[in-house]
């Protein structure tokens, strides 16, 4: 339990420094715009280039991953059915904001961490990390520059532009080293190793940053949109993980890290693509900050359920 509260208070923490940043008036809106272009472009392509090539495909090829990519998109296809009845209208990449805030879990920063811990192996979350970066992420990216073109291109153009997009490189970069055994020299993956490490941070103190000089979080009209992503995030998406699990054979442990990698927040990340593409940013920083809270007791509570029913 310990783990998933030091965790937690780690992110607390740095978001606190941007919110202070800002409150001082050290930092205003343009630096959140910068932090949030230096996360995008330069730190989580290093990240992802880091991560990916140090992921064991071995730990990753299971039922796990199947699980994290189904849950995703049941969760996704609740929210896009209920925003078309309840929120008419809206952009492409409104409608995107909004499903990755939904299904979109934070398996980097937080997940690594309370893997370790909670789980007792980082290998747990490695599934769940793949999914996102080499299937949902180049895909998101794609849709985005569709929509910030407002043209449908074709699948060449499409192709082109998924991997030209920094995020889907450096995803791609680290699966492409890990598999073919490349070993970098240390010329080039101490520079990268560092230019990586300011990702968490540069998102964390941006959002931080956006607290403080934005509305209130989960208030006004958009309450309602804000706390029914964060139920599907929080509540639906671990019990939908828990029955696609049970169905697909998982057991004890196995079944015990796709349920609380389910219910794991909502990346920063996607706060990121929300203030890169200009597409509801409040809906995405808001959903962050709720989702983060609330999944506190939940992961305690699918933790001491486990626990129980391990010993019965």
């Amino acid at each position: 339990m310990v783990g998933v509260l030091e965790g937690f208070a780690t992110i607390a923490v740095i978001v606190a420094v941007g919110w202070l940043l800002a409150d001082r008036r050290i930092l205003d809106d343009s630096a959140q715009v910068n932090l949030s272009r230096l996360a995008f472009y330069v730190a989580s392509p290093a990240l992802l280039l880091t991560v990916m090539q140090r992921t064991s495909l071995e730990a990753v090829l299971s039922a796990n991953l199947v699980t994290s990519l189904l849950s995703f998109a049941v969760i996704v296809g609740v929210y896009l059915l209920v925003a078309r009845l309840r929120w008419r209208g809206g952009l492409l990449g409104s409608r995107l904001i909004g499903s990755l805030s939904a299904a979109y879990v934070n398996a980097g920063n937080l997940g690594i961490p309370i893997a370790l811990y909670v789980l007792g192996d980082v290998a747990w979350v490695a599934p769940t990390l793949l999914m996102q970066l080499l299937i949902i992420t180049p895909l998101s990216m794609a849709l985005f520059d569709r929509d910030a073109r407002g043209e449908p291109p074709g699948l060449g153009r499409s192709l082109q532009r998924m991997f030209s997009n920094p995020i889907t490189l450096g995803a791609i970069g680290g699966l492409l080293i890990a598999v073919f055994d490349i070993d970098l020299p240390r010329v080039v993956a101490a520079p990268v190793d560092l230019l990586g490490a300011m990702a968490v941070p540069s998102m964390l103190v941006a959002f931080g940053i956006s607290l403080r000089r934005g509305p209130r979080p989960a208030a006004g009209r958009s309450a309602g949109h804000v706390w029914f992503v964060v139920a599907l995030k929080i509540l639906l998406m671990p019990a939908v993980a828990l029955g696609i699990g049970l169905a697909l054979g998982l057991r004890g442990e196995a079944l015990f890290a796709v349920v609380v990698t389910a219910a794991l927040p909502t990346a920063q990340n996607i706060f990121t693509y929300a203030v890169h593409y200009r597409r509801e940013v409040n809906l995405a920083r808001d959903v962050i900050f709720v989702s983060t809270f609330a999944s506190v007791p939940v992961i305690l509570a699918i933790a001491a359920l486990f626990h129980w029913l391990a010993g019965v």
